[in-house]
């Protein structure tokens, strides 16, 4: 591997700007590209398009739903991965290789499966658990209980990847001392150990936000997709364009990737930090 990146950097100029346009032009032609079209035709009557969609009770519900769902299912997903971090940075077991391949499972399943899974799972008529859960006043499937799964299956690994590699650097010598000094389990966390991770949290905290804003796959399988009760933004997009409502659909689409730009951006502000920590 050195010895190949060595050969880059000793290459010839003209190698490297190959290099770098066909970086800028993938760039440019995934990422860039779609978003300018999406920005232009949201503005291409000023604030008009974003007014009407925000004057529309399905467009507000729909956000709103969104960020509830956003934010419910990462205060979830933070609390879990940061124990499941630490259980496997600091503790030996039977089957914890296996466990860690697990976790990883969100990023190869699509989230339709995951929301077909959970359908045939939760399902109110046929599922394993659906009936008894229902029978019990409790309705996952079509209901936000499912949604928050659905989501929280899908942004599983982005705390815990960011957290484990932090606290195996760490180590454990600081934490024992604690102990040795007669700090309890919760005064050796909040003193000792979430200090040392704080910004690796952060980071997949605003990382699991971005993707839970955006999820669309397997929360449009288990939410029903019924305006203004079960209709998420993203799903709302994709209804609103098929409808030929395009201004409508490109205004929420701009709110969605500003939102995620914006998480972008507060990671962006945050790196330096967790460097100098």
């Amino acid at each position: 591997m050195a010895s190949r990146s060595a050969a880059v950097g000793n290459s010839s100029p003209v190698v490297k700007w190959v290099l770098r346009l066909l970086v800028v032009g993938y760039l440019l032609m995934l990422v860039a590209w779609p978003t300018a079209y999406v920005v232009k035709h949201t503005f291409a009557d000023g604030f008009t398009g974003i007014q009407d969609a925000l004057a529309d009770p399905d467009v507000v519900h729909a956000l709103k739903l969104t960020a509830q769902i956003a934010v419910i299912s990462v205060v979830i997903n933070t609390i879990f991965g940061v124990g499941m971090s630490l259980l496997l940075v600091r503790t030996s077991f039977l089957g914890k290789r296996a466990l860690s391949v697990l976790i990883d499972l969100p990023l190869s399943v699509s989230p339709v499966v995951v929301g077909l899974a959970l359908v045939l799972v939760y399902n109110g008529r046929f599922g394993w658990f659906g009936p008894w859960l229902e029978d019990h006043g409790l309705q996952i499937i079509f209901a936000r209980p499912g949604m928050i799964m659905a989501t929280c299956f899908v942004i599983l690994p982005l705390v815990i990847r960011e957290v484990v590699p932090v606290l195996e650097e760490l180590g454990d010598d600081q934490e024992q001392a604690a102990r040795s000094l007669g700090a309890n389990a919760r005064q050796t966390f909040l003193r000792i150990t979430l200090p040392g991770i704080k910004w690796a949290v952060v980071y997949g905290v605003v990382l699991s936000l971005a993707r839970a804003l955006g999820e669309f796959g397997a929360v449009k399988v288990v939410a029903g997709n019924v305006g203004g009760q079960t209709q998420v933004a993203t799903v709302l997009v994709q209804q609103k364009y098929q409808n030929f409502q395009q201004e409508t659909a490109y205004s929420v689409a701009f709110m969605l990737v500003f939102a995620a730009v914006l998480c972008l951006i507060v990671v962006a502000l945050l790196r330096p930090k967790e460097h100098q920590s």
